[in-house]
């Protein structure tokens, strides 16, 4: 009680901030030094010093004929890749959590199943995957065993979501909506999804930014057409320029834009909510 009315602080909290800021430093530094140098001179290296500064290495990302690959392929599956697979994890799982709000026989059983490959391994998920599409004779892509593989991923996370938003879900809007002769459709179109809305876009960003990034499900399953994450996995061991860095570079970029258009949309709705709920 002394300590607290001299306004001196216990010895507790500077040993937290200490481990706050040394957590900074290890979780953004080596980001910070990636963005740094990819913005090395065209003579540069993969370390310090800098050569100059310039954006030589961005315009190889592009170049077909440079030694880095076809990174601008291996990008644009990827983000067709993570918009599919975050369009069917958004209709299952919102149509499975709509499932599961009544109890029915094996509802229990089937929820475990459903979430089980959170425990396997990605790289077996993958191996499995790929062993299945040899027996029957089907060449492995990333449009077919590459989604599944992913999806055996994501829809896990997308059901956890949805179980939590529904949860929370106040039926009373749903049976106001019944009282005043709206038909189930009408109910569901106007009510139950807009109310839910904020929760399904949490679910569609989950979608995208674990499929865009996903290695395990995907290094044996996406054919002969690589996605970016085995790009650069392969970058990795033959690459021995800056360009591997400003992919880096790029990627992370476009993981803030999604993220921040979900977090941005979510609050654009609430905001309107609120304002709705003042007038």
């Amino acid at each position: 009680m002394a300590m607290h009315d001299s306004g001196k602080r216990p010895w507790t909290f500077w040993f937290f901030a200490a481990f706050f800021v040394l957590f900074v430093i290890f979780l953004y530094g080596p980001m910070f030094v990636v963005y740094l140098l990819s913005f090395q001179g065209e003579g540069g290296g993969l370390t310090f010093p800098m050569n100059g500064v310039s954006t030589h290495w961005f315009g190889e990302l592009v170049n077909p004929e440079s030694r880095s690959g076809d990174i601008a392929s291996s990008f644009q599956r990827s983000l067709g890749l993570g918009a599919m697979v975050a369009a069917i994890t958004v209709f299952l799982s919102v149509a499975a959590g709509l499932g599961f709000r009544r109890r029915f026989l094996g509802s229990g059983v089937l929820f475990y199943i459903a979430i089980a490959s959170l425990i396997m391994p990605g790289l077996f998920v993958g191996l499995g995957v790929n062993v299945f599409f040899s027996v029957l004779g089907w060449e492995p892509d990333w449009t077919t065993s590459g989604l599944g593989s992913q999806l055996t991923w994501t829809l896990p996370f997308g059901l956890l979501i949805m179980f939590a938003v529904l949860g929370r879900f106040n039926r009373s809007y749903e049976e106001a909506a019944t009282d005043l002769g709206a038909t189930p459709w009408q109910r569901l179109r106007e009510v139950t999804l807009p109310i839910l809305l904020p929760g399904i876009i949490g679910v569609a960003l989950f979608g995208f930014t674990l499929s865009y990034d996903e290695f395990p499900r995907t290094v044996l399953t996406s054919g002969t057409e690589n996605t970016l994450p085995i790009t650069i996995w392969a970058m990795t061991t033959n690459v021995t320029s800056p360009a591997l860095y400003a992919l880096g570079t790029v990627t992370t970029l476009v993981s803030f834009a999604v993220v921040g258009t979900a977090l941005g949309s979510i609050a654009l709705i609430s905001r309107r909510r609120r304002g709705g709920d003042s007038t």
